[in-house]
């Protein structure tokens, strides 16, 4: 195919096309020609204002684009794009309208602050679902740990059974890890507020443009300030990336226990019918096969994490198509697989019912309370470590006389005396150990409304600062959807 651009005489080989750009243009027009056309809005709002561009001329354009948007795109579907998305739909405006009027779109921007623009419109519109998805799964996990937070349980390290908490205080402690990852989210989409738009190929123009205006009318807060910068840089996406990681590891070590935990071996949790499958030819099987889904996901958000830095690596700070093109072409499978996960995690912990005898017997067969027995025998004067020795001699004692409840526990509801090391001492129950653990974050019912009353704040912060966006969004965007109508009735003659 001849196409003459100047310097250019011909397209691109078929092979190397079909490569580089598909078979035709479709997939790029539902993912791209949305926000494109909408920075193409913008833009010609401010080349009229400016003057730069005669405003019929602007009218026109206008007109034509918004019909196309309408009618999504239809006039383009099926079109192959020798030189790509943008090129092929404008060469589709200059057919109808005509060299002059939709040669003149072009004006004072590049293909290079254009593609970072509209990377930063839909990187905006995926975080920002992500992050209300994030802030649904805390609003579970909250509640369920209020429901919950007297449900006595072992908590396990290395497998084994350790202290006693409650099932609402291991919630918490993933609601806390959650938080972190919202508020990293969001510091991460701060990068979002700032505009590429002006910055040109690499190094801005001569012509007396006015990205501010632009930016306005996007939705943006700023511009970018430096016009290398503007074009060279990728790393909002990958603190994005680095953000998403995070919040699907969280939700993925959360999967892990509750799948070792709805185990027959462990019994402590169950899941109804909805959440759960069968096996194709053992019919007693209930599989929790969600959770291994959950399980699955950080790898491909970390993946598309690794592929940007790894695109990153040793390419010059400028414009690149290993960055803006390749290296960002994981981003939109890594941020959904993130967002799967926190949708089956928000499903899996509102559902999940916990078995509180189950729960309580494993906390007094576990030995739960023998950290709590030591530190009896250290309030009476004995160093810890002589009294970690002394609980350790009980244990194994009572291990070898076959007493697997072992006084240690006490009688699950109060306390009872034993002997250690020659004295004896006052053994609490695992629901007293509970009650009495009260510094460090632990379960102890004061340090739990504590944590839950920070948290409960925390989530205010997020949903009040994700409102302000938005509102902010909806009222830039209905300001365009007025200036461009307005512009349309008033620059057409």
């Amino acid at each position: 195919m001849a196409v003459n651009t100047g310097r250019v005489t011909r397209t691109l080989t078929p092979t190397a096309r079909q490569i580089v750009f598909g078979d035709n243009a479709d997939h790029d027009i539902d993912a791209e020609l949305g926000p494109m056309t909408e920075i193409d809005l913008a833009h010609l709002v401010m080349l009229a204002e400016c003057e730069l561009v005669p405003r019929s001329r602007v009218a026109a354009l206008l007109k034509l684009i918004q019909r196309l948007r309408e009618a999504d795109f239809a006039p383009l579907r099926g079109r192959v794009a020798p030189r790509g998305l943008f090129l092929m739909y404008e060469d589709h405006l200059i057919e109808v309208l005509g060299d002059q009027i939709g040669g003149s779109l072009h004006t004072g921007r590049s293909r290079n602050d254009l593609k970072a623009t509209v990377l930063q419109l839909r990187l905006r519109e995926q975080v920002r679902g992500l992050f209300e998805d994030a802030v649904r799964l805390q609003v579970i996990l909250l509640r369920r740990a209020r429901r919950y937070a007297d449900v006595v349980m072992p908590v396990y390290t290395h497998f084994q059974p350790a202290v006693p908490v409650t099932y609402g205080h291991y919630l918490l402690g993933v609601a806390t890890a959650l938080d972190r990852d919202i508020a990293a989210l969001r510091q991460a989409a701060d990068g979002l507020r700032c505009c590429p738009m002006g910055a040109c190929g690499v190094g801005g123009t001569d012509l007396p443009i006015d990205p501010a205006r632009v930016a306005h009318l996007l939705g943006f807060e700023h511009t970018a300030t430096n016009s290398i910068d503007g074009v060279a840089s990728r790393d909002v996406p990958l603190r994005v990336l680095f953000a998403a990681t995070s919040l699907a590891l969280t939700t993925g070590r959360f999967a892990t226990d509750a799948q070792l935990w709805s185990t027959q071996e462990f019994g402590l949790l169950d899941f109804p019918d909805h959440l759960v499958g069968t096996s194709s030819i053992m019919p007693q099987k209930r599989n929790a096969f969600l959770l291994e889904h959950i399980k699955a996901k950080p790898a491909v958000v970390a993946a598309s994490a690794q592929t940007l830095v790894m695109a990153s690596k040793g390419v010059p700070f400028t414009n690149s198509i290993e960055i803006g093109t390749e290296g960002v072409s994981g981003i939109w499978d890594g941020l959904r697989a993130t967002r799967d996960a926190v949708v089956l995690t928000r499903l899996m912990a509102a559902d999940a019912v916990p078995r509180p005898d189950r729960m309580a017997d494993r906390a007094a067969e576990g030995w739960t309370t023998a950290t709590a027995l030591a530190n009896r025998l250290v309030r009476d004067g004995v160093p810890f470590r002589q009294a970690h020795h002394q609980v350790g001699a009980l244990v194994r004692q009572c291990l070898a006389e076959a007493d697997s409840t072992a006084p240690a526990n006490g009688n699950g509801n109060g306390q009872r005396g034993v002997l250690v090391g020659g004295a004896r001492t006052e053994v609490p129950s695992p629901a007293q150990v509970v009650a009495d653990t009260v510094h460090g974050g632990g379960p102890g019912g004061s340090s739990v409304a504590d944590q839950f009353e920070r948290l409960r704040g925390r989530l205010a912060e997020h949903v009040a600062a994700d409102r302000a966006w938005g509102e902010l969004l909806r009222s830039r965007r209905r300001e365009l959807v007025e200036t461009v109508a307005r512009g349309i009735r008033r620059w057409r003659d």
